[in-house]
This record gives C-alpha cells, sequence and structure tokens, in this order.
C-alpha cells in the first residue's frame, strides 16, 4: 500500500507542476530578454519591431494548432466547391 500512495503521489505532483501558466508579464519580460538577446535595444523601432513579429509568430503559431486540432478530430473539413464546371 505504502508504494501505491507514492506512486499516486508522483502522479499527482507530475500533472500539477505541467499545469503552471506563464502570466502575460512573465510573456512579455521573456520576449523583450528575446529581443534583447538578438541585439535590440529597448525604445527602437527594431526593438518594436521584434517584439511584433514574436507576437505575430505567436498567433499563428496557436491558429495552425486550433486547425490541425479541427482537422484531426473531424471539425474541419475543406470544402473545394461542387468540381469544375459547375457554373
Amino acid at each position: 500500500m505504502r508504494v501505491e500512495v507514492l506512486f499516486a503521489l508522483a502522479a499527482i505532483t507530475a500533472v500539477l507542476t505541467g499545469c503552471q501558466t506563464i502570466t502575460p508579464e512573465q510573456q512579455r519580460a521573456a520576449d523583450e530578454q528575446q529581443c534583447l538577446d538578438y541585439g535590440f535595444r529597448r525604445g527602437t523601432t527594431a526593438f518594436a519591431n521584434c517584439l511584433q513579429r514574436i507576437d505575430l509568430d505567436r498567433s499563428a503559431n496557436a491558429r495552425a494548432r486550433r486547425v490541425e486540432t479541427a482537422v484531426e478530430f473531424g471539425w474541419y473539413r475543406p470544402w473545394y466547391g461542387p468540381g469544375p464546371g459547375w457554373w
């Protein structure tokens, strides 16, 4: 029984550590640090563009994951029209 309890506690700990979320403030700080690591300086247009590109890339990745999930579960099927010559 003792081994079962330890296993259950280990499983619960693993699940809970996987559920940690990043706050918007932490995400912004990480994005800014990434742009600084690229060599951009705060307050410049290039720095703002770097942050914008990171945000746009994140949005595109999220959109692709949503479509991938929808296709996987059969919620989305592309429609190509009735076929050639239908008009």
